[in-house]
């Protein structure tokens, strides 16, 4: 059964800024977001951006998308997020700018939304005001929340977890994070269990880097995919919320979790073989959603979904 009402994703939206003086858009659930009306949902984002000429960038790719701007808040004293992103053998690391636009998200200009489901991550909740907002917005509304921890070095804690990891649904987690949360100890299956038991969680997604992906249901049930050979690496930034898109999406339509996991992993292969963590060419989720066989319609005709 296909999920009715728009994903609500919360949280940053920024320009990763990369050795060579090249700056792509990003922030992890403006990746989330992009991709999930790209495959011909609409969400609704709500994040803040500076009055500056990277925040009209953002906007007006947006606009460009055909993704709602509605939630995208405007600081007129704050900047635009952004990241300073190295790369080491393909993998990035992140030097992430404070007092950004996105850590000043507002509750009451938040419009009318009857989420379908609730996302965000933990970046943006560094700041009491979007913390404040994010709370609000749980709170308020009924919705399953789908949670990528996506722990960025300084910019959280323990205790920050332990606020927002009860009453999530959907966790999705890496193999640092897995550690973070239920120590070193134990076999993967045991400790992702440890975690669904403290947390009351009913599905983790565990990614493991080039050793695929695993998901484990409050039943017990799991579920693995490996990554196919051969993909050529250029980054790996995005490869995680490339992954969350593609749960989300298989949530939505109700998938089994099977080929939910199949599926994402290719996409998450598609994103890491490319530079940056989107792509602006509608074309390849196009051919993504002839493969996955929906019903949805093509969500770049103009069409309703």
């Amino acid at each position: 059964m296909f999920m009715t009402g728009n994903p609500l994703i919360f949280g940053e939206v920024l320009f990763d800024c990369f050795d060579d003086n090249s700056r792509v858009l990003g922030g992890a659930p403006f990746n989330v977001a992009w991709h999930l009306r790209a495959f011909g949902l609409s969400p609704l984002l709500v994040s803040r951006v500076g009055d500056d000429p990277l925040g009209r960038q953002i906007r007006a790719a947006m606009d460009g998308w055909g993704l709602s701007t509605a939630g995208l808040q405007l600081d007129s004293v704050h900047p635009t997020g952004r990241v300073s992103v190295s790369l080491k053998a393909g993998e990035p690391s992140f030097d992430i700018l404070d007092g950004a636009a996105y850590d000043y998200i507002q509750r009451d200009m938040i419009p009318p939304v009857t989420p379908s489901l609730i996302y965000h991550g933990t970046l943006a909740l560094r700041s009491p005001d979007s913390a404040a907002t994010l709370a609000h917005i749980r709170e308020r509304y009924p919705a399953p929340v789908f949670m990528d921890i996506n722990l960025r070095p300084p910019w959280w804690d323990k205790p920050l977890l332990e606020r927002y990891l009860p009453g999530v649904r959907w966790l999705k987690i890496n193999e640092n994070e897995l550690d973070t949360l239920a120590g070193a100890n134990g076999s993967v299956q045991s400790r992702v269990q440890r975690v669904m038991d403290n947390y009351q969680i009913s599905l983790v997604i565990l990614t493991r880097g080039g050793a695929g992906a695993m998901a484990v249901t409050a039943d017990g049930a799991e579920v693995a995919v490996t990554p196919k050979r051969g993909t050529q690496v250029v980054d790996t930034v995005g490869a995680g919320d490339a992954f969350a898109s593609v749960c989300i999406f298989g949530l939505a339509s109700g998938w089994p979790m099977d080929s939910t996991l199949d599926r994402a992993q290719s996409f998450a292969s598609l994103i890491v073989s490319q530079r940056g963590a989107t792509i602006a060419d509608p074309q390849p989720y196009l051919s993504l959603l002839q493969q996955w066989d929906t019903a949805l319609s093509d969500p770049f005709s103009g069409k309703e979904d």
